[in-house]
């Protein structure tokens, strides 16, 4: 049978036993490497996550809480969307879980029911112990499913488990950028960014278009992503790629961060008080791209894509190129309809104009 392709979305969303089975343990592998790359950079004990990020060592073990939380734990996981998320727990495999793991040291108001605050910290061993059983636990309740009882909602708990630990990873990702973790001792972790090819820019002719998932549809759909309408969409054009290293760095020398034209009015006030010269971690943004990654100065490639980019920063940059940012609805249309065209996303995070909330 072939390897299941852990990179495709709807594969994920969709996902039936077998295939969340290999990519539950797959998500594991990587919190556990993330957590050898903190002991080693520096020892785990006492380690905060900077960037008012929660310590390293609490986003792993919150990975395990949460995939016990709603799988393992959770009577009524076999309802799926239809069980009270609220209702009462089994207790945990581990008897001061709740008290680590159920809110991030420090804060307030997201503590589900059962659990306890304050607690003294887990040691290395007793963390991985934590992280090994709770999967054991979820692959055992996964096997244990099959034909018609392996529906949407029996496999519910199990995909929304994947999608925390997949969020937590980045969290983990940004908390050793932060922190400057060096991540070359540990294979698979902080991938560069994309190098990019030259694409001419895409025009898109005014069409209807329904935004989010359609009626209907299977598996684990967001709830931000259900009850759009068709919408008329006017024409517009949208960039095929992300913004490169070399072209940012045109408007920066062109004085981009000097011209309160470019800036909105937060934007310009942001910029005051931070002293932005560059986006953030850049170091040298010229005729070589020198940024910090990772606890390492590396030279980048111009065609790679920019990250690390502020909103006020990527709005400043469109005014200056003459452009703006896409609407939500424009840059959903691209990107489920123009990959044939050569549109690209998903390699690094992007902005759209706007906020996020529930439609209607």
């Amino acid at each position: 049978m072939p390897t299941p392709d852990l990179q495709d979305p709807v594969a994920a969303r969709q996902a039936d036993a077998e295939w969340l089975s290999v990519a539950l343990m797959d998500a594991r592998n990587r919190t556990l490497r993330w957590l050898s790359l903190f002991e080693e950079a520096q020892g785990l004990e006492g380690v905060e996550g900077g960037d008012g990020l929660p310590p390293p060592g609490w986003l792993v073990g919150r990975a395990a809480w949460l995939q016990e939380w709603w799988v393992a734990r959770h009577v009524q996981r076999l309802r799926g969307e239809a069980a009270d998320a609220s209702g009462p727990r089994l207790p945990s495999i581990h008897p001061r879980a709740d008290a680590w793991f159920a809110s991030p040291p420090g804060l307030a108001g997201s503590t589900p029911p059962s659990s306890t605050a304050g607690s003294d910290k887990p040691g290395s061993a007793e963390l991985r112990a934590y992280l090994a059983d709770t999967l054991d636990t979820t692959l055992e309740l996964l096997a244990g499913l099959s034909g018609s009882a392996a529906g949407d909602a029996a496999l519910h708990g199990f995909r929304l488990a994947l999608r925390h630990e997949d969020r937590l990873s980045e969290r983990l990702a940004c908390a050793a950028q932060w922190q400057g973790v060096p991540v070359e001792r540990v294979p698979g972790l902080g991938a560069a960014p994309p190098v990019l090819a030259p694409r001419e820019p895409l025009w898109v002719p005014s069409r209807r278009f329904r935004p989010g998932a359609a009626p209907g549809e299977p598996g684990l759909v967001p709830l931000n992503e259900r009850g759009g309408e068709d919408e008329t969409v006017p024409e517009f054009e949208i960039d095929a790629q992300v913004v490169t290293w070399a072209r940012y760095a045109e408007f920066v020398r062109e004085g981009g961060y000097d011209d309160e034209r470019l800036w909105s009015t937060a934007g310009w006030e942001w910029l005051a008080r931070n002293g932005r010269r560059a986006p953030r971690a850049v170091e040298q943004l010229g005729t070589a791209v020198l940024v910090q990654r990772f606890g390492r100065l590396v030279r980048v490639p111009g065609a790679q894509a920019a990250v690390h980019v502020s909103f006020h920063e990527a709005e400043a940059w469109c005014r200056w190129a003459q452009r703006r940012l896409p609407t939500e609805i424009e840059w959903e249309l691209a990107a489920r309809h123009l990959a044939s065209r050569g549109f690209t996303w998903g390699a690094v995070r992007e902005w759209a104009a706007g906020r996020a909330r529930l439609w209607p």
